[in-house]
């Protein structure tokens, strides 16, 4: 357990022994003295960096590390522009109260934008610095080096830059990024600073954290969605030893000193609820998604020759199929929690939350207080791939701490967790398309039937602030669904089309590569159907009208990595080799990914024999961290869609442990093949998510290559994939 530690910026850095941001003069800067909590701008130079009187480096890091290796390459990023070895630079992620509010650690975005601020801010300070020497000395900038905490002149002076009298600074967006032939740092796998202490179980996690005085909490939940609380017998759990409940509306949970009297007050605790049938029970989603009610209609893209569309649709000999979906779950392997300590004069909350700041804003909104008051601290969690109960958890801990006057450890269950976490939201997309005499892509139509996420929204409501009638954003957040809807193949006519639904089955949110993911698998499948029924090899078919340069090295590069032999048609042997591409977003990191499967026709099991995949995601800060998260997308989205959907009837969900919704095992995990391509002189782009998209679209024409049926429907069980073998 680890004692409560409650500093502010100021208290922090005068912990350190005088240090003061840039000043050396004796003068706090501007972040630590002005501006509230969560409010450092970031414009100004000093709301990302601190320097300390010893030459060593604070940064101060919105982002957080979510088991992605930010911890060494914002390091990285930021010594590479001031020289300064990655040992001498502490990093601050993820306090409300002492980092700045770069948005929610989301959208594999960490190091694209987030590393770049910090990037940026870095450059700032060094040319800053060097002004400030050059002046001292009456000599050129253009003369000085910086390193080490040094500036060094031409003529062999030097003096350290604590000795320089930095005053606020706004960050220059034109301060020069060293050149990619200076670099010392970037561009190499350094070792994360976290893993020896993770493991050699010294770490200290969310679930490991703890204060004096701390009692533990369970949520009661209700056995149906919505479900109103009608009675509760505090009588029933009298015999547990200072067991209190608490009760607001709907909201219902139990606090002990003990943890186990906790966990046995939530069992054994007599209630009377309400019965209730929102759902429309999860056999049943993609009849739900075709009749709405729909908020919107909106063509994505429509671009090319018209006619041909218009002719598309009465083409008798158009290929046409629908690909589906279903809602996952994060299934993080640790269930959510928090602890908090709510005072009088404010709240402190230990979170595991991708979305510390944000989490300020629900906190603040469901204790009354003002944002000013609350301070969220960020701790590792167990992964989460967008928001899953963290957040819920965080809010539930505050509420509980304000009711009972003590700080509170919340911790949800195996059942909380994968029935209640916020689920990816179910997608259904229908493709016709026609081809040209010659074997392209003639016509294309997608259309798509996807939940919409709600614009500004300022949080996702939240569990139990709902259960106990306190005011919530009306809202979904789903994350941007409808992206890669369309082949990045040329086509002499397209045309993508959504249709919005209001709501979601189950309360939504972003889950890695939102939409991606499924449009990717609906996309890449039809187009292998396109290769099929041009009698054109897969890889071959994509080829010939791929035009993004980038792209085409990936795919070539992927087609030498499997050895590939071109062919057209499937093998039909029970085993078979498949392939998928994305440029992710259209606009970010190049993926070409290929699968070697083997099929068992009696069975319908799936055994994925080999994995090849070749990935550009421009600079690469951090090789071996880029490869670990290329790893992690694969085998996650693997698991995805092999094994995972959240089933549920008309009143819950159903699958609620690892039996009901089984993951990925360590047996089924293939050879990894996998290939980076290093652009030190392009920017960085995102490596959490990309690699995620092509997965199912390649295990599902590999099997089509194995067996000449196409699977198109997550996931590919058993139950799923014998029938079409039959």
């Amino acid at each position: 357990m680890m004692a409560a530690v409650t500093l502010s910026r100021r208290e922090l850095l005068k912990g350190s022994v005088c240090i003061v941001g840039f000043s050396l003069l004796g003068l706090p800067a501007y972040g630590q003295q002005q501006a509230p909590r969560g409010a450092l701008p970031l414009d100004q130079a000093d709301s990302f960096l601190a320097l300390r009187p010893d030459g060593t480096l604070v940064v101060y890091s919105g982002k957080v590390d979510l088991g992605t290796g930010h911890r060494i390459s914002m390091r990285q990023m930021v010594g590479e522009e001031l020289t300064l070895p990655v040992n001498r630079i502490e990093l601050i992620e993820g306090d409300s109260a002492l980092t700045p509010n770069q948005g929610p650690t989301a959208g594999s975005t960490g190091v694209m934008r987030g590393g770049v601020e910090l990037r940026r801010a870095a450059a700032t300070m060094r040319e800053a610095l060097l002004a400030q020497a050059a002046q001292r000395w009456g000599v050129e900038a253009s003369t000085l080096k910086l390193r080490d905490g040094r500036v060094l002149g031409a003529d062999g002076r030097s003096i350290a830059w604590t000795e320089l009298p930095l005053q606020k600074l706004a960050v220059d967006a034109n301060a020069p990024l060293k050149p990619p032939a200076q670099y010392e740092i970037v561009g190499k796998s350094l070792p994360r600073p976290d893993l020896p202490a993770k493991v050699t179980g010294q770490h200290v996690w969310m679930h490991d954290f703890a204060v004096p005085g701390m009692l533990h909490a369970r949520v009661i939940r209700p056995p149906a969605i919505g479900a109103k609380l009608l009675a509760v017998d505090e009588g029933s759990v009298a015999q547990l030893p200072d067991v209190r409940v608490v009760r607001v509306n709907d909201f219902l949970a139990v606090a002990a000193p003990d943890e186990w009297a906790a966990i046995r007050a939530s069992r054994e605790l007599k209630t009377q609820w309400s019965e209730n049938e929102p759902l429309p029970s999860s056999q049943k989603v993609a009849d739900w998604a075709r009749s709405g009610p729909f908020v919107a209609e909106e063509t994505l893209v429509d671009k090319g020759d018209k006619t041909r569309l218009e002719a598309l649709a009465g083409d008798a000999r158009k290929l046409h199929a629908s690909y589906y979906w279903p809602l996952q779950s994060h299934a993080s392997m640790g269930p959510s929690c928090s602890v908090a300590d709510v005072r009088s004069d404010g709240a402190t909350i230990w979170t595991a939350s991708q979305a510390s700041h944000r989490l300020v804003v629900s906190c603040a909104a469901a204790l009354g207080l003002e944002q000013a008051r609350v301070r969220t601290i960020y701790l590792d969690g167990a992964g989460c791939y967008g928001m899953n109960g963290h957040d819920d958890a965080s809010v539930e801990a505050a509420m509980l701490s304000k009711a009972l006057g003590k700080p509170v450890r919340v911790q949800w269950s195996r059942e909380d967790e994968l029935g209640w976490d916020p689920k990816g939201p179910p997608q259904l997309l229908e493709i016709s398309a026609s081809l040209t005499p010659e074997g392209g892509i003639d016509a294309w139509s997608t259309e798509m039937w996807l939940p919409r996420a709600t614009a500004n929204l300022a949080w996702i409501p939240l569990l139990s602030p709902v259960a106990a009638g306190l005011p919530q954003p009306k809202g979904q957040s789903t994350g941007l669904v409808s992206q890669n809807g369309d082949p990045p193949y040329g086509a002499k006519a397209m045309r993508v089309h959504v249709h919005w639904i209001e709501g979601s089955p189950l309360r939504p949110s972003n889950i890695r590569a939102p939409g991606k993911v499924g449009n990717c698998f609906a996309v890449e499948s039809f187009v292998d159907e396109l290769a099929a029924r041009a009698n054109v090899d897969p890889l071959q078919f994509r080829l010939r009208d791929l035009a993004q340069p980038r792209g085409r090295e990936v795919v070539e590069r992927l087609a030498r990595l499997m050895k590939w032999e071109t062919r057209a048609g499937a093998a039909g042997q029970g085993r078979g080799r498949g392939m998928a591409y994305i440029h992710y977003k259209h606009n970010e990191t190049f993926v070409a990914m290929g699968m070697d499967v083997a099929v068992d026709r009696k069975s319908g099991e799936i055994r994925v024999l080999r994995v090849a995949c070749v990935h550009d995601c421009g600079l690469m800060i951090n090789p071996d961290a880029v490869r670990a998260q290329v790893e992690g997308n694969i085998l996650q989205t693997l698991s995805r869609t092999l094994h995972e959907e959240t089933t549920f009837d008309r009143s819950r969900v159903t699958s609620v442990d690892w039996r009901g919704y089984p993951l990925l095992r360590f047996p089924e995990v293939p050879r990894l093949d996998i290939e980076l391509v290093q652009r030190l002189d392009q920017p960085p782009l995102g490596a959490g998510e990309a690699a995620a998209a092509p997965v199912p679209a390649a295990l599902a024409n590999a099997v089509f290559d194995a067996t000449g049926r196409r699977v198109r429907s997550v996931p590919f069980t058993r139950e799923r994939v014998q029938p079409l073998l039959a």
